[in-house]
Parts: structure tokens; C-alpha cells; sequence
């Protein structure tokens, strides 16, 4: 069944690169497609085409897009100052599935991931390319998993209005800087102007009547889901039911298998390249910059209901936190970071550690009854885009439950939900993923 729905644009993954990765086992899915219809705004902004934001089997359905760039006379320097514009000054965007029936007034907003920029090269890599650029973006977008308006494969938010906003500022949707250029280049970092255009235009579309509301979000757009998930309770009635979920995104300050916190590295170089640590209130003085943009730290604020879901070994995170590839010269983790099962006796202890690194982190959001975790034993990053891994017959189960049944359950307060998972490799129900080459960092 091919069913089409518009894709409305904004006022204003991870995959972070192409993915050579597929999953042990495939299941045949129904498609759907999503079509887009550009806005009549000036400030609008294009609903832009997705990147494989995890590697996953084929797409189970595309929206089809058009860029809405700016119009009329240039800005003056005062509104060019305050403009809303990915990295390279193109305009932002999003795609709109409208609700129906009990769903009208709910809504499950989904931030698209794909990693970060840590200095002006990188960031300058991702003006041309679809993560910081609409210009570059495809003209299809896929609605799958959480996001699928099919009842059998998204049994509690199948019918509610559903929107994937595209990620192209290189920060998580949290960098707010004036100037543009740097170094006599221009660039945008102005990921906190997108999220508050985003929202402005929702809120004037019906979120701000949402009886329900969803804020979700995969990796590099997971940990934007933490950093953003109060302000988006805050914007919604007071009565309405309003919940967030991070997929993939609980990222982890640990030190890799040379004894370097090559992570925490990468994100304070990202905290200064943004002006990010005014950003977040929680950072003291004598905190590292690159501290402050640890879910670790963010969430100790956070007085929101979150659902943390991740895999206990992920495959982004083993392949660019624990064992990144300066930290290997001799390529001995290649293949151990390509298939699990090919990891030594030893490789397997430290990612036993690992895990235990993730349970220690979230030791604390454990006891929260308002909080809810699932954390499986499978090689994989980000699982509820996937309709594979989200919710079917042979998904991932953690005491019998899909990621789905655990998700609705905690959301709609059926029950608690703290799923933890048994060590590698105690889950046969884990599709883990078997790489060609690793993730791009």
C-alpha cells in the first residue's frame, strides 16, 4: 500500500555519512509515501529529503520534497543577523504527516540526527552535503517505525500527526551565534533558531491544542531531545500529556581503548566552535566545555518524563568512542567493530565494560518511576525509525516486549517501563548489524 501525505516546511544520520551496514535478516514491509507541499511564508523553509540516519534495511516509504528558499530583496544586516538558515544559509525544514480520527489532537515531533561539526573544515564538508544544506537534500523522505501511519507496524501513534524535522547545523539543534562569518567564510550556527522556528509554525498549526504530545529524536537528534525536552513540555497546554524519548542518544564520556576521552574532546571543540556552554545552565566553571554536552549531564535537569532507548553495545559509539581509529593504528577492532561476533575474548570484556558504563550513567534515571529505559543487547544505533526493529515479528524483545509495546506501555501509563537487557550475546531475538566499513565520524 502506497499512501500519500504532504510535507509542510518550517519558518525558519546517526548516520553521520553514507552507511555500508545491513541487518542479518530482512522482512518484506508495505511503502508508504509522504509528499511535499512548500509553504507561501517569506520566512518558509524547505521540507527536506532524509538521510540514512541508521543502517537499516531498504526504505519502507519516501516523502517527495521541493526547496522554498528565500525571497525578494537580500536581507538588511539586522534580519540577516536574525535569520533562520542552516549551516551554509539555506533554509531549514520539515516534513508534516497530518493526524486523523482519535490522533488529530495528538503529536509525535521526531529531530533527525547526523552527528556534528567540530571545527570550520568539517563544518565546511557539511554545507555541501544534505546535513547542512537543503540545497543537497533528496527530494524523498521515509515515514517508517515510529513515524508509520500503519496500525500493525506503529500500534499507538499510527494515526497522530507526525513531523521529522531535518537536522543541518552541526550541533544538535542548540547553537545560537550572530555572526556569520568565520575566518572570512560564512557560516550559520544557528540550530536554536530553527528548533524555535520550527515550534512557532507547529504551535500555529495545532500543536498548540495537542491533548498529546511526543517530542523523539535519533542520535545526534536524540541527544537534541534531551537538551530540548523541557522547553517543548513548556510550550504545550498544561493539561496535555507530554512525553519525550531519545533513541541511540545517550552518548558516553568514557575513555577508549587507548585511555583518551576522544568524545569529550570532539564535543568541546563543538561547544566552542557554537558558543554552546551558555547554553546550558548546568555547567559549573570547572567543568571540561565539552562536559556540559553529555546527556549524562543534561538530564540532571530535565523534569520532564524521558523514555531513554539504546543498545548496551552501540555500534556508533564502539566504532567512534570506544575504539576509534586513532586509538587503533593496528587496525586490530576492525573486524570486532564491522561484526560483533568476531570480537576476541578480550575485545568482548571491554565491551562488557562498556555496557557497564551505560548502566552506571543511568543509575540514577533508573529510579525516576516517571522515566523509562530500554536498553537491549543488540549491535545496533537507532531503532525506532526502522519498522524492522521498532515493532514486528521479528523485532528485538526485551522480556517479550517490542521496543514498540515497551514505548506505548510507558508513554500511555500502562505500567513501569525499565527494561534492561542480559550481557551480549543472551538475546537471540537482536538482529546486530554487519558493517562493510564502519560509520563515517
Amino acid at each position: 500500500m502506497v499512501v500519500d501525505v504532504p510535507v509542510t516546511v518550517a519558518g525558519g544520520q546517526p548516520t553521520p555519512g553514507e552507511v555500508a551496514a545491513m541487518v542479518s535478516a530482512t522482512m518484506p514491509r508495505k511503502r508508504k509515501r509522504a509528499v511535499y507541499q512548500p509553504q507561501s511564508e517569506v520566512g518558509a523553509a524547505p521540507a527536506v529529503a532524509a538521510a540514512a540516519v541508521t543502517p537499516a534495511p531498504p526504505k519502507m516509504g519516501r516523502s517527495k520534497t521541493k526547496s522554498v528558499g528565500p525571497r525578494g530583496n537580500p536581507p538588511s544586516k539586522a534580519k540577516a543577523a536574525n535569520r533562520v538558515v542552516c549551516l551554509d544559509g539555506s533554509a531549514p525544514g520539515y516534513h508534516l504527516q497530518k493526524g486523523s480520527g482519535s490522533g488529530s489532537q495528538s503529536w509525535l515531533i521526531h529531530l533527525e540526527g547526523g552527528g556534528w561539526c567540530r571545527n570550520l573544515k568539517s563544518c565546511a564538508s557539511r554545507q555541501r552535503s544534505i546535513l547542512g544544506s537543503s540545497r543537497y537534500m533528496e527530494s524523498q523522505v521515509e515515514f517508517a517505525g515510529m513515524l508509520s501511519d500503519d496500525q500493525d507496524q506503529n500500534p499507538d501513534f499510527y494515526n497522530w500527526n507526525k513531523v521529522k524535522i531535518r537536522y543541518c547545523d552541526g550541533a544538535s539543534f542548540s547553537g545560537n551565534v550572530k555572526e556569520e562569518f568565520q575566518n572570512g567564510t560564512k557560516f550559520f550556527f544557528r540550530g536554536q533558531r530553527i528548533w524555535e522556528a520550527v515550534m512557532d509554525e507547529l504551535l500555529l498549526k495545532g500543536l498548540r491544542h495537542a491533548k498529546q504530545a511526543f517530542l523523539t529524536g535519533c542520535s545526534a537528534g536524540g541527544l537534541a531531545t534531551f537538551i530540548h525536552c523541557d522547553d517543548f513540555h513548556a510550550l504545550l497546554p498544561k493539561d496535555s500529556r507530554v512525553k519525550c524519548l531519545s533513541d541511540g542518544g545517550f552518548f558516553l564520556d568514557v575513555e577508549d581503548i587507548s585511555k583518551q576521552r576522544t568524545l569529550r574532546a570532539f564535543y568541546s571543540d563543538i561547544v566552542r566552535l557554537q558558543d554552546l556552554k551558555r547554553r546550558f545552565l548546568h555547567c559549573s566553571s570547572s567543568m571540561d566545555p565539552g562536559q556540559c554536552f553529555f546527556p549524562r549531564e543534561v538530564v540532571k535537569d530535565i523534569r520532564t518524563p524521558v523514555f531513554i532507548l539504546n543498545p548496551a553495545y552501540d555500534a556508533w559509539q564502539v566504532q567512534h568512542v570506544l575504539a576509534p581509529v586513532a586509538s587503533d593504528p593496528q587496525r586490530s577492532w576492525l573486524d570486532c567493530k564491522l561484526d560483533i561476533s568476531k570480537c576476541s575474548p578480550n575485545q568482548l570484556e571491554i565491551l562488557q565494560g562498556f555496557r557497564k558504563e551505560l548502566h552506571d550513567a543511568i543509575s540514577e534515571l533508573k529510579q525516576k518511576k516517571d522515566w523509562g529505559i530500554f536498553i537491549d543487547s543488540c549491535f545496533i544505533h537507532c531503532q525506532s525509525l526502522n519498522s524492522f526493529t521498532w515493532h514486528s515479528p521479528s523485532s528485538p524483545r526485551v522480556n517479550n516486549k517490542t521496543i514498540a509495546e515497551a514505548v506505548g506501555d510507558w508513554f500511555f501509563d500502562r505500567r513501569e517501563v525499565k527494561e534492561l537487557d542480559c550481557e551480549y550475546p543472551c538475546n537471540p531475538t537482536c538482529h546486530n548489524l554487519i558493517f562493510a566499513k564502519p560509520f563515517k565520524g
